[in-house]
């Protein structure tokens, strides 16, 4: 699966508020009312990455759940990764 080029990008990313280009991956912040909140959607996630078998760079700080998407095989963003953002939104509230 070839790497995006920033153009496709671009594109892809104006179906997905929130998320934006850093070098070669897709990155979102996403912010909830508490811990317990940013813990749920991570589980909520985590069923549905695995049937994925594309897993994301995510960090937790108390409400902010910080994921950087890129597929490491191609050096870049494909399309699992723009799937992958559409999944987490999709669980994210």
């Amino acid at each position: 699966m070839p790497a995006f080029t920033d153009a496709q990008i671009e594109d892809a990313l104006e179906s997905l508020p929130g998320w934006s280009q850093e070098g070669e991956a897709i990155v979102k912040s996403f912010e909830f009312d508490d811990f317990p909140a940013a813990i749920a959607f991570i589980n909520r996630a985590a069923g549905p990455i695995d049937e994925m078998n594309h897993h994301p760079e995510w960090t937790n700080v108390y409400n902010r759940v910080d994921i950087r998407l890129t597929s490491h095989d191609t050096g870049g963003v494909t399309d699992r990764d723009v799937k992958l953002a559409r999944v987490l939104e999709r669980v994210a509230f």
